[in-house]
């Protein structure tokens, strides 16, 4: 191990190569005049013809897995994929690109964030006080915890253990933010067809910090809630993983007081993709996510919203009305809610709209309460999101001056399903490339 490494400890290999490598890296013979990288004319699906312009230099051996990619000789494309495709092989999984770091996901835990690795990197590269977008699944989520852990742990105020404060979340800035993790993600992660712990939001973490560098608080920001996962899912998907918790049985009080089930399917909204995720235990999550205050007034809420997709509705005979196909399941609602069920039912079937200066009453078809109800359901779900995260924020508040913050943004990951049409590939062989090669 290099010396200035031992202080990674175990993770040093997942961060540099070793300098033997590197030293024979520097001795393997290298011609940059026959050196570049092709189209691999192999995983090729069609017809494709490669021209001089589309050929790229690669870089000399010395330079492979390097750290810090603006340092190539030769940056194109090509040269970037195959130095990650390098590093993922040594399970080198961060690569830094000038100011940004790239990450490519494992999945599986490697050992390079335990407390010997962030007290290797206190100090190193941290000019605050002088002056992440990728796939679903790609791993930004799991990042933004990790980069949280790292401030938490090398910027505590203190030694010393806080008094509690009534309302407040309890702990280090660092265990406040993780507290609030589960929440969130119980109401904005999904399952999708790349992931099964997908953020279906994006939040901006600001981590605060006073004039000495020692942390002060921190606040989230939310964009974007898909609300049009709260009342369709594809096949392979699923719905948020509150609905899917909260079925679980795992709290049989909750069962009586929301006038749910234990069966998903028995709820037409939530039960459209697939209900259960191998990779996710909903007895485990709920444990985590049933930790905090105002519980229970969340959860009736969330329960009234998966009993909206089970009303029924009737159209009334050469009439463009519709009207209630039986009132259980808005008696359910109404319960759960605090609500009248009749006058629930009224505002759907005839609801008001202000015409000019005027409310009128509108009569409405079958299908047009069936769309008024998922906007409704969609509607109520994602106030109450951003209500959970007020709290949140008023919970992580404090009274410690801001001087200076830190901003973590953690954005929705995107789905790619097409199969790559082009595969860039290295090769020595430039002799044998003419103008053009056509496959």
């Amino acid at each position: 191990m290099d010396p200035e490494m031992e202080c990674f400890g175990p993770a040093a290999v997942y961060l540099r190569k070793p300098e033997k490598e590197r030293i024979e890296a520097q001795n393997t013979p290298f011609d940059a005049k026959t050196a570049y990288f092709v189209a691999d004319l192999h995983c090729l699906l069609q017809t494709l013809t490669v021209k001089e312009d589309e050929i790229f230099p690669m870089n000399p051996p010395k330079l492979d897995k390097i750290e810090d990619m603006a340092m190539m000789t030769h940056l194109s494309e090509p040269s970037v994929l195959y130095n990650l495709k390098e590093h993922y092989a040594a399970w080198m999984i961060y690569t830094y690109s000038g100011l940004f770091c790239v990450t490519v996901n494992p999945y599986k835990w490697l050992p390079v964030y335990d407390a010997v690795v962030v007290a290797g990197y206190r100090g190193k590269k941290r000019f605050m006080l002088q002056g992440t977008a990728g796939e679903s699944g790609a791993g930004k989520t799991v990042n933004t915890k990790r980069v949280i852990q790292y401030f938490g742990t090398i910027a505590v105020a203190s030694g010393k253990k806080s008094e509690p404060v009534p309302g407040k979340m309890q702990g280090s800035l660092e265990d406040q933010i993780i507290a609030a993790n589960p929440l969130l993600e119980a109401y904005g992660n999904a399952k999708t067809v790349r992931n099964d712990n997908s953020s279906r939001f994006g939040k901006f973490i600001r981590i605060h910090f006073g004039s000495t560098g020692k942390l002060a608080s921190a606040d989230i920001e939310t964009y974007l809630l898909e609300k049009s996962r709260v009342t369709f899912q594809l096949s392979a998907e699923r719905s948020y993983h509150i609905f899917y918790q909260l079925t679980t049985g795992h709290k049989p009080q909750l069962i009586g007081a929301l006038l749910i089930t234990t069966n998903p399917y028995d709820y037409l909204m939530i039960s459209q993709g697939e209900i259960t995720v191998k990779s996710i235990n909903d007895i485990e999550e709920f444990v985590a996510t049933d930790d905090t205050e105002e519980k229970i007034s969340m959860y009736k809420v969330t329960g009234a919203v998966m009993h909206h997709g089970n009303m029924k509705f009737k159209q009334k005979p050469r009439e463009e009305q519709a009207y209630p196909d039986g009132t259980e399941v808005a008696d359910k609602i109404a319960y759960v809610m605090g609500l009248n069920s009749a006058d629930m039912l009224k505002a759907l079937c005839y609801p008001r709209v202000k015409v000019g200066n005027e409310m009128v009453v509108k009569g409405q078809t079958v299908p047009q309460v069936h769309n008024s109800i998922m906007a409704l359901s969609k509607s109520v779900y994602e106030k109450m999101f951003l209500w959970m995260v007020v709290r949140i924020n008023e919970m992580l508040d404090t009274k410690q001056a801001r001087n200076v913050f830190i901003g973590v943004l953690d954005i929705a990951g995107f789905e790619i399903f097409d199969v790559s049409k082009l595969c860039i590939v290295p090769t020595v062989c430039f002799s044998e490339i003419t103008s053009t090669i056509k496959v």
